[in-house]
């Protein structure tokens, strides 16, 4: 789960790593007021949960209150990467010399933690190193280890500092490392670091991921309610109401509704959409066994999605049964309505009572199952995939 760059300064700056000292606005007009006490200069950063701000017009650097106030009223109207904005963090303009790369992160492959430098921040860190390995420094260390301080010397060192900059940077390496730890980190960056005329080194820039599985012991971070975020970003209306529900949901970018039954058969549904064409709508698992209530909400979340055009459905029969789905799809339907058409398919255990259930629910309503359709096991899942993707283009 990603923090905004502000929670991630304020979490830099407890483990001594110096930071911008910006402020937090709500509305243009407190724009106006914070870069007014920043004696009439300012740099605009929209707080997103999402990197390449800079690229989608995110940071903007103003040079008056009155022209801080109009760019504000831009952005706060504005989606930046389709985030909307609420808050902007305006920060001081830095008199850079130059500006370096820091970050700490996970090294998969070894199990370690890797301390990432280089002399060239502002970038993204993986393009350059592709294009430019030998500019960038990595040093492994075990996880269950502390880094000392000569260590973060040697990293300096390759960086080319010197003298009292490199105890400067020795100092903010090994805060960088201690918040990484402290708080159960995936990432912690500091993109640019950037040193003054002054001979400043400060973090202008500050991103931090954190495990969601870790926030149990981090109470510091769930005064934040990061819990309410997702992998790397802001949850969407839909998804808050899902979770509320008990119903893992992730919002994508396409226009079929993915029902399916259990992650797993999520996965494949969404690869199967894919590789035909189509786009999905969302990610959901409705896990083992789910009750006609969770069912009933899985399809509202899909039905109420101006997005989606048509709903997939694929539900195979383990621990759950076919005809209880079938059963709780069938009442859903008759209560509510469908307003998307939706192909599903049945496998597994009593797939056939499941078949036979719809079957005898459409004899009853034809009206109601006019544009769904219900398969079992002698149609491939491939072809129901293929049908989905036929109705979006018909939808649309």
């Amino acid at each position: 789960m990603r923090l905004f760059e502000y929670e991630a300064k304020q979490l830099f700056k407890e483990n001594d790593i110096p930071v911008t000292e910006g402020i937090l606005c709500t509305s243009p007009a407190e724009v106006r007021n914070a870069v007014n006490d920043l004696d009439g200069r300012g740099v605009l950063k929209v707080q997103i949960l999402s990197g390449g701000r800079g690229k989608a017009g995110g940071i903007k650097v103003v040079e008056s209150p009155d022209e801080a106030e109009d760019v504000a009223e831009d952005l706060f109207e504005a989606k930046i990467k389709g985030y909307p904005v609420e808050k902007i963090l305006v920060d001081p303009v830095l008199n850079i010399r130059r500006e370096y790369y820091l970050g700490v992160t996970i090294d998969r492959a070894k199990y370690k933690i890797v301390v990432i430098g280089s002399q060239t921040g502002g970038v993204d860190i993986e393009e350059f190193a592709k294009k430019n390995p030998k500019k960038v420094f990595k040093e492994s260390f075990e996880i269950d280890e502390d880094m000392y301080s000569f260590e973060a010397y040697g990293i300096g060192l390759q960086m080319k500092f010197r003298k009292d900059k490199l105890k400067k940077l020795a100092s903010i390496i090994l805060g960088l490392h201690r918040a990484f730890k402290r708080y159960d980190c995936k990432l912690a960056e500091i993109n640019p670091l950037v040193e003054t005329e002054e001979g400043d080194l400060i973090a202008a820039d500050a991103r931090m991921s954190v495990y969601s599985d870790a926030l149990f012991r981090q109470p510091e971070l769930m005064e934040m309610d990061v819990e309410k975020r997702h992998e790397e970003g802001e949850m969407t209306p839909r998804e808050k109401e899902a979770r509320e529900n008990g119903i893992p949901y992730l919002d994508l970018d396409g226009n079929i509704g993915m029902f399916p039954g259990g992650a797993g058969f999520g996965i494949m549904g969404n690869d199967f959409i894919n590789y035909y064409g189509g786009k999905p709508a969302n990610f959901m698992d409705s896990g083992g066994g789910p009750s006609p209530e969770k069912l009933a909400k899985m399809l509202e979340l899909l039905d109420e999605n101006p997005n989606v055009k048509a709903i997939f459905g694929a539900r195979f029969g383990g621990i759950s049964h076919c005809d209880d789905f079938a059963k709780g799809v069938i009442k859903f339907l008759k209560d509510h309505g469908l307003s998307k058409p939706m192909v599903m398919r049945m496998t597994g255990n009593n797939w056939e009572e499941g078949v036979r259930l719809f079957d005898e629910a459409k004899k009853e309503s034809p009206e109601l199952f006019e544009r769904i359709e219900a398969h079992g096991i002698e149609t491939p899942i491939e072809d129901i995939a293929r049908r989905a993707v036929e109705m979006a283009k018909e939808a649309e």
